[in-house]
């Protein structure tokens, strides 16, 4: 099978986007402090504005294998002048047939490039709840540092879990900040 093609999602991707975060929040649901009960309910707009936000407040890359989407990530950014130093990486999700292939790595590389090319953007920040250590070590390995635990941080059907913060600081050639 071809290697699957990385990219940033269109307003057209949000149907195929919906449908994969929908299952990730069902398959993976103590990665996510969402639920699929509460995200079914958001309107399209809601997936579209979280994919490609109008202002560039929020974009997501796709891995496309033969015209079906098999990850993503989001990436956030702040409008308030005191924040706008820091983006955050969410909604990370490969699926299960897709893994172990170097699309996560690719998925958060993407997103970091993007990040990058924002001369405010100094750091991306995340959260991964504790106990992913394939999460985890994909982190660490595109420069992520762990720097906190937030005990209790979600209720899931197996009892309270937190959630480990990690941040990376970007790589930068110009003095801007």
């Amino acid at each position: 099978m071809p290697e699957a093609v990385v990219r940033p999602l269109t307003p057209a991707d949000a149907p195929q986007y919906r449908v994969l975060m929908l299952q990730a929040y069902v398959l993976d649901a103590d990665a996510f402090t969402s639920t699929a009960e509460e995200r079914a309910l958001e309107p399209q707009a809601w997936w579209v504005k979280r994919i490609a936000h109008p202002a560039g407040l929020g974009v997501a890359f796709g891995a496309e294998e033969g015209g079906q989407l098999v990850g993503t990530v989001g990436l956030e950014f702040s409008a308030k002048p005191k924040t706008r130093h820091a983006a955050l990486l969410l909604g990370m999700v490969v699926r299960e047939a897709a893994r172990r292939q170097g699309i996560g790595r690719r998925l958060v590389m993407a997103a970091l490039a993007h990040a990058a090319q924002h001369p405010q953007v100094q750091v991306v920040t995340l959260t991964v709840t504790e106990g992913n250590a394939a999460a985890l070590r994909l982190y660490e390995q595109a420069g992520f540092v762990a720097w906190g635990t937030e005990p209790m941080a979600i209720a899931t059907p197996s009892g309270f879990k937190g959630k480990v913060h990690m941040s990376c600081t970007l790589a930068r050639s110009d003095a801007a900040a």
